[in-house]
């Protein structure tokens, strides 16, 4: 007879399963040299129930100990769990749902106002989180523009880096000496530095307002108009801390607002400026030298080409060099430059010939010394000193001097405006340009409207007077 299981070791058959045999079943299926606990409970006259050691071991935790969870039913929660239960709301579905609110009272529940309160408040509940990401957004809007956070944010070094640049602003041209100011050029002033002043307060730069009122320098000379090179060493001086000096004439006016120096030329100092000045040379001066026994960069048209060696950055009008509006930048080449370019020695001997004097000294430094080339770049002159039409016009329109408003240029130079020109003329109608094409949204549209109203008045007096 063939069996479908393997025969069990133990006598009698079936196998040992110790804590699921039967509690009268002695064959534990292991040998012990201990007496088994029902042997010992037989000894004490307990009878020949024969109950296995585990079975007691549980027996008496259940009599001594706490009541613990088990599946036999007889803990805490199978006691009490029918009770528990009918206690509890039931979820069953298709089910009446339970009515919470029968029964309560709420203020101004029977009111239609009760009622708009209850459902503003439900569905600002159901939106908070989006209403939080609003209230969040409203609120860094308040703080980084309606504070002056954000001037703190554009004016750090390692942020904005608005602190590394100063602008020079020459006011009170003579200071009235040589000349009468009437109101005319009182408004001049004010309208440029008011310029200047927003500009530099909106992107956090440095702004210093020179007085370049008429004084004798040295008792044999007057030097009004060379005390440009004396108050860049000042500022230098005053700002320890800044690396770019941008000096302005009285007779400029900042077109464009929006641009910051950073984005407008200096991210990109190598192709917003040029070193070879063969890309447009006016004066027609010789470069490179051809002294063979310079260095490398002395002979280089570009010098050694880095952006980092650029110290000085000029434009150029169609009569050479213009020092209406131009960068220095804080080296060691600068101080050797402002006490070559400031010697009493050279205006002395040269001050007669030179009918644009600094501005003469510094052609007639870049033409002579090989070293001032190489550190010297030009930038094109409407990036940032457009001339208006007027100016160096006598060959009409020049697409590389004279401002154009498609175009959108940083800066405008009246420059020479007082030789036959209305200066103030000049610096209104690019004052009201500047406004009418920087205005924000909501101005353009209460402009829209103002205009509209103009013309529909327009209309009826146009038909009276042909009438």
């Amino acid at each position: 007879m063939s069996l479908s299981r393997s025969p069990s070791p133990n006598r009698g058959g079936g196998w040992s399963s110790p804590g699921l045999t039967t509690p009268f079943d002695n064959l534990s299926g292991r040998a012990s040299p201990r007496k088994g606990y029902g042997e010992i409970q037989m000894n004490g006259g307990l009878g020949n129930s024969n109950v296995t050691w585990a079975a007691a071991k549980a027996k008496s935790d259940e009599i001594n100990g706490y009541p613990s969870f088990s599946t036999k039913n007889n803990g805490f929660f199978s006691r009490h769990a029918r009770q528990i239960s009918r206690s509890l709301p039931s979820f069953v579905r298709g089910a009446e749902k339970e009515k919470l609110g029968r029964g309560r009272w709420y203020p101004n529940s029977g009111t239609k106002a009760g009622r708009l309160l209850g459902f503003l408040g439900r569905s600002i509940w159901r939106q908070r989180l989006r209403l939080l990401f609003v209230l969040a957004f409203m609120l860094a809007i308040v703080v980084f523009y309606v504070t002056p956070m954000h001037r703190a944010y554009r004016r750090a070094s390692m942020l904005g880096g608005g602190s590394q640049f100063v602008i020079i602003l020459a006011a009170n041209q003579g200071g009235g000496v040589m000349e009468w100011k009437g109101p005319r050029e009182w408004a001049i002033e004010r309208d440029s530095v008011r310029n200047k002043k927003k500009y530099a307060k909106k992107w956090g730069y440095n702004l210093e307002i020179v007085d370049m009122s008429t004084k004798k320098r040295y008792a044999h000379e007057w030097r009004e108009s060379w005390e440009k090179v004396d108050t860049i060493r000042k500022c230098m001086r005053k700002y320890p801390d800044a690396q770019w000096f941008w000096w302005l004439d009285l007779n400029t006016f900042i077109m464009e607002p929006s641009y910051t120096l950073q984005k407008h030329i200096f991210n990109d100092l190598s192709s917003n400026t040029y070193r070879d000045i063969n890309d447009y040379n006016p004066l027609k001066i010789p470069h490179p030298f051809n002294n063979t026994q310079l260095d490398p960069e002395s002979i280089s048209p570009v010098g050694d080409g880095k952006a980092s060696s650029i110290d000085l950055i000029i434009p150029q009008d169609c009569a050479g060099f213009n020092l209406g509006s131009f960068f220095i930048r804080r080296s060691t080449w600068t101080d050797r430059l402002l006490d070559i370019w400031w010697d009493p020695v050279g205006y002395e001997q040269k001050h007669m010939e030179w009918e644009h004097k600094e501005q003469d000294a510094l052609e007639h430094l870049y033409i002579n010394q090989p070293w001032i080339r190489s550190h010297t770049a030009f930038i094109p002159q409407r990036k940032i000193n457009s001339f208006p039409a007027g100016a160096c016009g006598e060959h009409g329109e020049d697409k590389r001097i004279h401002y154009k408003e498609s175009d959108r240029d940083f800066v405008v130079n009246m420059a020479g405006c007082e030789w036959g020109r209305d200066c103030w003329g000049e610096m209104y109608n690019f004052r009201e340009l500047s406004n009418r094409l920087n205005r924000t949204p909501w101005e353009k549209f209460k402009d829209g409207i103002s205009d509209g109203i103009k013309a529909m008045k327009a209309k009826p007096e146009n038909k009276e007077g042909k009438s």
